[in-house]
């Protein structure tokens, strides 16, 4: 960097070496820590730099920002031809893995003791949440070649989570389209300062669902986003209404079913705790995916498809049963340069682009400093900074994530 007025050094110290780093921004003349605060866009330039960063979040690799001139369309020519082939043993071998899984996750729960419950429920709810990603592969057309069929089959894995498969549909297609854009995404985004000055009487209750109940607010995305008619298109409220009656007719027949089998307690052992472990999967998955300290979201008018697709997404390794269990969903880098390649096909892709644009690949595997930092710093959006946590915006209220800051822990 060159240019002088305002001018700077910052000296790097790693491994017995000393670097000398020149920053030109005025805005950039405040000390920054990076385990507080996140570092610069326009320090993510630097090697060094970037280690620091995959240190203090949790990241195995931290990518460089994609230049302006790569398109969305330059990065799918490099993919082979073969990913975005459907594969019809191997779709329904998914739909075989996540029955079998599902039906053996059932079976451990009726026998498992008490203290073996919670690994019962764990089972069973990771079991639960391929079948979403069965219906997840229909909605984008990578299931089958018959959209009917995909219909079908999308709306019948998700009547187990009592989702309605049409509203997700139409919604998830927009989260696709405009992938961290700051208001329009429709799946996580972060809070504006406006947002949480605005709602004193709800700021305590936004702290804790960005905070300690992160990991189950899909819960309350669910409700907010999938049964209200008035936030559809009117040619689409057609095809939503069939999916809410679906989901109703198996709350009224579904769960009676079970209560009268084995009562208000088979019911919450049975449906409701792998419900609860499917949507911290739901919640998981989505928030780890797009959010981190050194991943912007941008403004309709700033927001470029290549930069938020390939270096605003996040490839997360998970343990072995679970990727499995949900059939690769995690390698979702590929997913967001194009949703029609099927999950089978993921992990080939994601080589491709390892291959092709892997100093551009946002990568981690999953463990707790990355939560942590997710859960105590991603909170209030800054265009210049990106994220600030609750309690350097209202101290007073954020003891939740204060607590979290000082209990969780901090291992990668």
């Amino acid at each position: 960097m060159t240019c002088a007025k305002h001018a700077f050094f910052l000296t790097v110290h790693q491994r017995g070496r000393h670097q000398h780093i020149n920053f030109s921004s005025k805005k950039l003349i405040k000390v920054v820590r990076a385990s507080v605060i996140p570092i610069l866009p326009s320090l993510q330039v630097n090697d060094i730099l970037r280690n620091d960063m995959c240190k203090t979040y949790g990241f195995i690799k931290i990518g460089e920002a994609v230049p302006d001139n790569i398109t969305l369309k330059d990065i799918i020519t490099t993919l082979p031809k073969k990913v975005f082939e459907i594969d019809d043993i191997k779709a329904w071998r998914s739909v075989l893995v996540s029955f079998v899984s599902y039906a053996l996750g059932i079976w451990m729960i009726t026998k498992a003791p008490w203290y073996l419950l919670p690994l019962a429920w764990a089972w069973t709810g990771t079991a639960v949440t391929g079948f979403f990603v069965v219906g997840h592969d229909c909605a984008h057309r990578s299931f089958s070649r018959n959209k009917l069929v995909e219909d079908i089959v999308g709306t019948l894995a998700f009547l187990p989570l009592i989702y309605p498969y049409e509203p997700w549909r139409f919604k998830h297609d927009k989260h696709h389209a405009k992938t961290n854009m700051l208001l329009e995404d429709t799946a996580w985004h972060p809070i504006l300062k406006e947002e949480i000055d605005a709602s004193p009487s709800l700021r305590k209750a936004i702290i804790f669902g960005y905070g300690p109940l992160r990991p189950w607010m899909s819960i309350a995305h669910w409700l907010m986003w999938h049964f209200d008619l008035r936030k559809f298109k009117p040619n689409e409220v057609g095809r939503v209404k069939i999916s809410l009656a679906c989901v109703f007719a198996f709350i009224m027949i579904g769960w009676p079913l079970i209560i009268y089998k084995a009562g208000i307690a088979g019911w919450i052992k049975l449906w409701f705790m792998p419900w609860l472990v499917y949507h911290f999967w739901m919640s998981t998955f989505t928030m780890v995916h797009h959010t981190a300290p050194h991943i912007p979201f941008k403004a309709s008018d700033e927001w470029n498809a290549a930069q938020a697709q390939l270096n605003g997404t996040v490839h997360c390794n998970y343990p072995r049963w679970i990727e499995i269990l949900c059939h690769d969903i995690n390698v979702h880098i590929p997913h967001h340069i194009s949703p029609r390649i099927p999950s089978y096909n993921l992990r080939e892709a994601h080589r491709s682009l390892q291959e092709n644009w892997g100093k551009y690949l946002n990568e981690a595997n999953w463990n707790w400093r990355l939560m942590k930092t997710i859960m105590t710093t991603c909170h209030v959006y800054n265009k210049e900074r990106f994220y600030f946590p609750f309690d350097k915006i209202a101290p007073e209220e954020a003891q939740p994530v204060t607590f979290l800051r000082k209990f969780m822990p901090d291992y990668a």
